[in-house]
């Protein structure tokens, strides 16, 4: 049976792994939300300090996975506490690449320096980030309370954001057909937009990881997709 001190170690190990999950979430969200606001506001100088501090993100996700396996490897965890570690590592992954969807929408901010930016246009990318942010925050949130029906409802809504990203999508592409002078910023806002909706999808990640987390088993249903953009016709002018 092992002592006392080494069971203290190890839940000191599980809560600094939980600790700098929570800590690299509340990095990832900041980072979405000013990389939006860079787009929006035309503020290159923010986008580039988004591109800057997705470093630390990076190097936070590589440390967490170095913990988890060294933890694993001293410790031989069972059942909850080996959950704990996994989804820790599964989280910090999807972390990861929100930063990295974040950065690449800042990169658009400035490769659009100098362009035609009517708000119009930017209104739509504005109005899904806000879910998509809010979809983020409850599920860290849910993390860090360990609560199961609070990530469900964020898994759940998945396929709102799929139907907004189907509907700006659409609304671009016609704005691209109307005005030939829209066709570049359009196809920039095209692809922030998809980095905002893949945000999304990372955050159902999570969902579906403190589902496990919270009860030790996987969510079979299927996920509530509603993407349609690839199913998009837009009739061209005779």
């Amino acid at each position: 049976m092992p002592s006392e001190h080494i069971v203290s170690s190890f839940d000191t190990d599980l809560k600094e792994i939980s600790r700098r999950v929570v800590e690299m979430g509340g990095q990832a969200e900041q980072l979405v939300a000013d990389s939006v606001q860079s787009l929006v506001k035309r503020d290159t100088e923010l986008a580039q300090k988004v591109i800057v501090l997705d470093g630390p993100i990076d190097l936070l996700q590589r440390e967490i996975e170095e913990k988890s396996v060294l933890t694993i490897a001293r410790r031989q965890p069972l059942a909850g506490d080996l959950r704990e570690i996994v989804a820790a590592m599964r989280i910090a992954n999807d972390l990861e690449r929100i930063g990295d969807l974040a950065k690449n929408t800042s990169k658009r901010v400035l490769a659009l320096t100098g362009e035609f930016h009517p708000q119009k246009l930017v209104r739509g990318v504005e109005h899904m980030s806000s879910m998509v942010l809010e979809q983020l925050k409850e599920v860290l949130d849910a993390y860090a309370s360990r609560e199961d029906a609070r990530a469900i409802e964020v898994w759940k809504r998945d396929g709102e954001i799929d139907i907004l990203y189907t509907s700006l999508f659409r609304e671009l592409l016609t704005y691209m057909m109307e005005d030939p002078r829209n066709i570049s910023l359009c196809t920039h806002l095209l692809f922030c937009a998809k980095n905002i909706e893949r945000i999304g999808d990372h955050a159902t990640n999570i969902a579906e990881t403190v589902h496990y987390l919270a009860t030790g088993q996987l969510l079979t249903e299927e996920r509530p997709k509603q993407d349609n953009s690839s199913l998009t016709t837009v009739p061209f002018p005779s």
